[in-house]
Formats: structure tokens, C-alpha cells, sequence
């Protein structure tokens, strides 16, 4: 089975979601050939399991201190660039052209007339979920953004829609929650827009993960490196995790029963329906502004009793995969959504599938 898979590079939670089906379509023994846009390539970490991947500019939103700054994303946004990569990306020999939101891919696919299976939360956006601010101008923009034939999309629950569970990394990390321990995790703002507020609360420790040359101390503040096995083996020692309103985060988080406290970006449509959404199920609670009063809040509060144990999806969807990647998806959906049970929060679990 030979695979093109086309990755958004933007933050890391697509680049995560791309690692767990690296695995489980290497295990199948599937030759997949990566394309990943969005950020500069020496900009990526831990890529190993992409081998040899391909990398464009492709397009992205700008932002500063949080907020997206649509002049700044219109200004940057390379058109004629982006047209010569699609001409660039070779889309012809593959069994399937897989997307999760590239579109540089999903762009050079369309030219060409090519079926490509769309896989990533924002395919969720096309049914009946809660949404923030949707508009004709959001939904069209995340039907054209990287257009797929068959969009699989993933959420935090079914909402009797036929969109799947998260994919969620099986990690070898002992689970346990490290009573005022905190994981800290907004990419779109800086070390200078979060630690002031963090040295209010010296009883507390904080991990901030930011794009840092090394590692440092500040008191009770440790800034950390983009590492993925040092930033698993905090998420899962920690008590509670502070984010921006993504959805590859909150879902470790959720799975693991970990307190959420959620900043969604200012502007972006998708991130403030996920803190909607996360609301809405009771798995977090939503930052309007990251502030000492949000913070004291929160805080004290008690960790969730229980966590949501997802199945390996991914697993499950190269399955489907090999089987002929049918155009009903909704057994499988079914299926998965069965297998995603409530467990109870107690300390020690370990989460190797």
C-alpha cells in the first residue's frame, strides 16, 4: 500500500496526530510519502518517524500575544508560491492521497482529479457540532483551505454525527497527577505573555513549553525546549494542564483526567467552538484573558474523577484502509465510539496500548 499524507505544520498537534498513524501504517507495512507545510523545515523537531518528508511554505495565520492578525496572514500569504508547490507535489502512483489539513497536497490533488481522504478535527467543522462564530466565511473557508473528497472528521464526542474519536498517543509514561504541578502550553504567545502571571502563584509549579534554546529555571517557572518525550513525560505527571483551545492537546488531557484550563486564539473560529465544545461536555473550563484572577480561580479546583479512555483510532482507520476505505464510515464510527469508555481517575495508570 503506497500513501501520500499531506500534514499542516502549524503548532504541533497535526504533527502529533501524523506520528501515532506513522506508526500504525508502518505496522501495517504501508510506504507512505509525507508533505508537511506551515513552517520553516528546520522549524520541525523529533521527525524521525517521516523519513526523508517534503516541505513547503504553504499558508498560515499570523499571530502576536495570542490573537491572529489577519492583515499580517493576508500580507504573508504567498499565493503565486503557493500555486508552483502544487505543481511541484507529485500526486500520481499512490493507492491513497491521505490529508489532515495540507494544502499544498490537498490543493495538487484536487488539480489533478485525485479521491483524497481527508483526516483531522477540522472535517468535523462540515456536520453539526457546536460552534463560535461560524460564519459563510468559516465554512467556506474550512471547506476550501485544503480541500478533500471524503472528510473524516474527530471530536471529543459523536454528537450523533459520524465523525470519530481522537487519536491519542500511546505513550510508555506512568500516569499520575504531582499535587500543584501544571503543564503550560500556548503556542501563540510568548514566555514574556505568560510567566508574569505564573509568578503570582509560587506554590505552584509551572512547565512552559515555548520555542526556547534551552531549558531554565525561574523559581517555581521551568521553561522547557519543544521536546516530545520531555513534554509527555510532563503532561503525564502533571495535575492539570493550561492550553490554547486546540484539539490534539485537550484530548491527551481528557484521556488522561487531567484538569484543563483552555485559552482560546483570539479570532480563530475553530479554537473558541472547541472551547465551546469543551464547556458544553464538562471536560475543561475557557480562559477569556490569561490573567492572575483566571488563574486563582482555577487552580484550586479539584481534578476531574474521571477519564475518558479512547481506542487506538489509528489502528482502527489503517484497518479501514486495508480493507478498502469504503465510502460509510459509520460502522467504524460506531465501533469506535463503543470502545471509548469512562474510567475511573486513580492514580498509577499506565497508557500502552
Amino acid at each position: 500500500m503506497k500513501i501520500l499524507y499531506g500534514v499542516q505544520g502549524t503548532g504541533n498537534g497535526h504533527t502529533t496526530r501524523a506520528r501515532i498513524m506513522a506508526k500504525a501504517l508502518a505496522n501495517a507495512g504501508a510506504q507512505v510519502d509525507w508533505v508537511f507545510s506551515g513552517r520553516e523545515r528546520d522549524k520541525f523537531f523529533d521527525m524521525e518517524a517521516f523519513g526523508n518528508f517534503q516541505s513547503y511554505r504553504g499558508l498560515t495565520f499570523a499571530t502576536q500575544s495570542g490573537k491572529v492578525l489577519f492583515l499580517k496572514t493576508a500580507l504573508n500569504s504567498n499565493l503565486t508560491q503557493l500555486y508552483r508547490d502544487t505543481r511541484d507535489v507529485n500526486v500520481e502512483g499512490y493507492d491513497f492521497i491521505i490529508n489532515d489539513f495540507e494544502p499544498v497536497s490537498a490543493w495538487a490533488a484536487k488539480r489533478a482529479g485525485k479521491k483524497v481522504i481527508g483526516i483531522s478535527h477540522q472535517n468535523a467543522f462540515f456536520y453539526d457540532i457546536p460552534k463560535a462564530d461560524s460564519n459563510i466565511f468559516t465554512n467556506w473557508f474550512m471547506h476550501n483551505f485544503a480541500p478533500v473528497t471524503m472528510p473524516i472528521g474527530l471530536h471529543w464526542h459523536h454528537f450523533n454525527q459520524p465523525i470519530l474519536p481522537p487519536m491519542v498517543e500511546q505513550a510508555n509514561h506512568l500516569n499520575y497527577s504531582t499535587p500543584k504541578h501544571y503543564l503550560v502550553y500556548l503556542p501563540f504567545a510568548g514566555v514574556d505573555d505568560i510567566v508574569p502571571q505564573l509568578r503570582e502563584f509560587p506554590e505552584y509549579d509551572f512547565f512552559v513549553y515555548q520555542p526556547v534554546p534551552a531549558a531554565y529555571d525561574e523559581g517555581h517557572i521551568h521553561v522547557r525546549p519543544f521536546s516530545r518525550e520531555g513534554f509527555q513525560a510532563d503532561l503525564h505527571r502533571c495535575e492539570g494542564v493550561i492550553c490554547s483551545a486546540g484539539f490534539e492537546l485537550p484530548s491527551e488531557a481528557i484521556h488522561l483526567g487531567k484538569k484543563i484550563l483552555v485559552q482560546p486564539v483570539a479570532g480563530q473560529m475553530e479554537q473558541k467552538s472547541n472551547a465551546l465544545a469543551l464547556e458544553k461536555l464538562g471536560y475543561g473550563q475557557v480562559a477569556k484573558h490569561f490573567d492572575v484572577e483566571t488563574l486563582g480561580k482555577w487552580l484550586p479546583l479539584k481534578a476531574p474523577t474521571k477519564a475518558r479512555d479512547y481506542p487506538d483510532v489509528a489502528k482502527a482507520l489503517v484497518n479501514w484502509l486495508l480493507q478498502g476505505g469504503g465510502e460509510d464510515i459509520r460502522m467504524l464510527q460506531q465501533q469506535l465510539w463503543q470502545e471509548t469508555i469512562e474510567v475511573e481517575n486513580s492514580e498509577n495508570r499506565l497508557f500502552a496500548k
